[in-house]
C-alpha cells in the first residue's frame, strides 16, 4: 500500500480501546528499521462494490445513510462538510452519533437552527442508529459555528466541538477587492458577525424536539485554532490542541470537573529547564521530559495571540497539533508537520496524578520517511486492538489498519470519489465501525467478521 499521501487517525470512543497505543506504532517502525516488511493481509483483498461507493474484505457489510440533501427528522436537509464524530450508547440498544460539519460561511450547505453567528454555517447535527444499522431519524444539534473540524468526547456522555477558525467581525471586512487593485469592491462571502476560535459542547441524548442546542462558546477553554480535545478521567482536566505551524499543547483544569460551563484555568505546556523549546525538529526521541504549565491569562483575546502569551511565558511550541488520544493514563498527539522533512510526529504525554504535578513529554515516533509516516492527524484504537487510519490523499482513499505486531492493510476504499474518509468511531459494543465521507457528505456503518484478521 502507498503511505506517500496524507493520513489521519481519528477518534474513537475512549472506553473502546485497552491497548497501549504506542506498542503498536513502535512495532511499525521498528520493522522498517530492520528493513522488515511492514505490509500485511488483514482481512484480505478488497472486493468491488457493485454500487461504486465502498470496497470491503470478504465478510463485511456496508450501509449508507443520512447523505447531504437528504431530509433529516426536524425537516431541514443534511448538512454537508461530515467530519469529526463519535458515539454513544442509546435507548434501546440504539447508537447515538454526534457529527461535526466543518462549513464556512461561504459554503454551499450549512446547519439550520437557532445559531452562535447567522453568518456561519457549520455545527454538528445527531444520529440516531438502530440495533439494525439503519437510521431511525437525524437532525440538527448545533449551529451557526466555524469549520467544526474534530473535537473528543467527554466521558459525562456529551460531544466537544471545536472550531478551526479564529475570525472576528473586525478581521473580516465587508467588502473584498475584485480582483486586486482594480478598485471593484464586492461582498465578501466569508464575513463573521461574532468572535470565533472556541469549543462548543452537545449532549449526546438533546432530543430534536428542542430545537438545536443554545450554542454557548466554551470562552475560558481559550480562542484559537482549536483541532481536538481528550479528557483524563481521573481529573476531569482536558487537553487540547492546536493547528498552527507555531502551537501549543494545552490543558483546561475546569473550576467543576464534568462542568466546562463553570470555567477554569486555561494552560499551556512547558518544557523543564528547556524554555520556549521549538520541537519540530532536532528534538531527541524517546526521551521523557519533565515539564511545567504556565498560566494563559488572556484566553479570550482580540486577535489570534493565545500561543503568543504561552510562547512568551516559555512554553513549547509544536509543529501542527492535531489529533489526541487518551488511553491507560496516557496521551497521544500527532503534529501533522513536525520532522526534519515535515512528515509528522507522534507525542506522548503522561500526566501526574494531580494538577500540580506537570508530568512528562516524548517525541515518541519520527521517522522522517513519509512511506512510514505522513502528516497523521488523529488517532483511533479500534476495540479488537488495531489502529485504523483513515486517509486524506490525492487519489484513492482507503481505511487502513495497524495490526498489533505492526503490519499495515488496506479495509476499505472510498470507491465514490476522492474524498477523504473522516469521523471513524466505533459503536459502545465494538461491531460496527461508523465513518464518514466527507465530501458529498455521506456516513456509513460497517460490519462484519472483525474477529478473523
Amino acid at each position: 500500500m502507498a503511505f506517500s499521501r496524507r493520513q489521519f487517525f481519528t477518534i474513537a470512543g475512549a472506553t473502546a480501546a485497552t491497548l497501549v497505543v504506542g506498542d503498536t506504532l513502535k512495532a511499525v517502525y521498528a520493522k522498517a528499521a530492520q528493513g522488515k516488511s511492514f505490509t500485511g493481509s488483514g482481512y484480505g483483498p478488497l472486493n468491488p462494490d457493485p454500487d461504486g461507493l465502498l470496497d470491503l474484505p470478504d465478510g463485511f457489510k456496508y450501509r449508507a445513510f443520512s447523505r447531504t440533501g437528504d431530509i433529516m427528522a426536524d425537516g431541514n436537509p443534511v448538512p454537508g462538510g461530515h467530519d469529526g464524530m463519535a458515539t454513544f450508547a442509546g435507548p434501546n440498544r440504539s447508537v447515538i452519533l454526534v457529527r461535526n460539519h466543518e462549513l464556512s460561511p461561504n459554503s454551499s450547505t450549512e446547519v439550520v437552527g437557532q445559531k452562535y453567528d447567522e453568518l456561519c454555517k457549520g455545527g454538528t447535527s445527531t444520529l440516531i442508529v438502530s440495533p439494525k444499522r439503519e437510521l431511525i431519524r437525524d437532525y440538527a444539534t448545533l449551529a451557526g459555528t466555524y469549520r467544526n473540524c474534530a473535537g473528543g468526547l467527554t466521558p459525562w456522555g456529551s460531544w466537544i466541538s471545536c472550531e478551526e477558525n479564529t475570525s472576528t467581525p473586525e478581521t473580516t471586512p465587508e467588502t473584498i477587492e475584485q480582483p486586486a487593485n482594480s478598485g471593484i469592491f464586492v461582498p465578501n462571502p466569508i464575513r463573521v458577525s461574532k468572535r470565533h476560535g472556541y469549543n462548543f459542547e452537545v449532549p449526546a441524548l438533546h432530543k430534536p424536539k428542542k430545537g438545536t442546542v443554545n450554542p454557548r462558546p466554551l470562552v475560558e477553554m481559550g480562542r484559537f485554532n482549536h483541532e481536538a480535545v481528550a479528557i483524563d478521567p481521573r481529573t476531569g482536566i482536558v487537553y487540547e490542541t492546536e493547528d498552527q505551524g507555531n502551537s501549543l499543547f494545552y490543558r483546561f483544569i475546569p473550576n467543576k470537573p464534568g462542568k466546562l460551563e463553570a470555567g477554569g484555568i486555561l494552560e499551556a505546556l512547558k518544557i523543564k529547564d528547556m524554555p520556549q523549546a521549538i520541537t519540530k525538529t532536532n528534538f531527541p526521541v524517546n526521551e521523557p521530559k519533565e515539564v511545567e504549565w504556565v498560566r494563559i491569562e488572556d484566553y479570550d483575546p482580540e486577535k489570534d495571540t493565545v500561543r503568543k502569551e504561552g510562547f512568551e511565558k516559555g512554553a513549547a511550541q509544536f509543529a501542527r497539533g492535531e489529533g489526541i488520544y487518551y488511553s491507560n493514563g496516557e496521551f497521544y498527539f500527532c503534529c501533522t508537520s513536525g520532522g526534519a522533512n515535515s512528515g509528522g510526529q507522534v507525542w506522548r504525554y503522561i500526566p501526574g496524578r494531580n494538577a500540580r504535578e506537570g508530568g512528562t513529554i516524548e517525541l515518541f515516533v519520527e521517522p522522517n520517511d513519509k512511506t512510514i509516516l505522513d502528516m497523521p492527524d488523529n488517532i483511533v484504537v479500534a476495540p479488537f486492538g488495531d489502529l485504523i487510519l483513515c486517509e486524506d490523499g490525492d487519489g484513492d482513499n482507503f481505511l487502513v489498519g495497524v495490526a498489533p505486531g505492526g503490519e499495515l492493510y488496506q479495509f476499505a476504499r472510498n470507491a465514490f470519489n476522492d474524498s477523504e474518509f473522516a469521523g471513524a468511531c466505533f459503536s459502545p459494543d465494538g461491531q460496527t465501525l461508523f465513518v464518514n465521507i466527507q465530501t458529498p457528505g455521506i456516513t456509513l456503518a460497517i460490519w462484519g467478521p472483525w474477529n478473523k484478521a
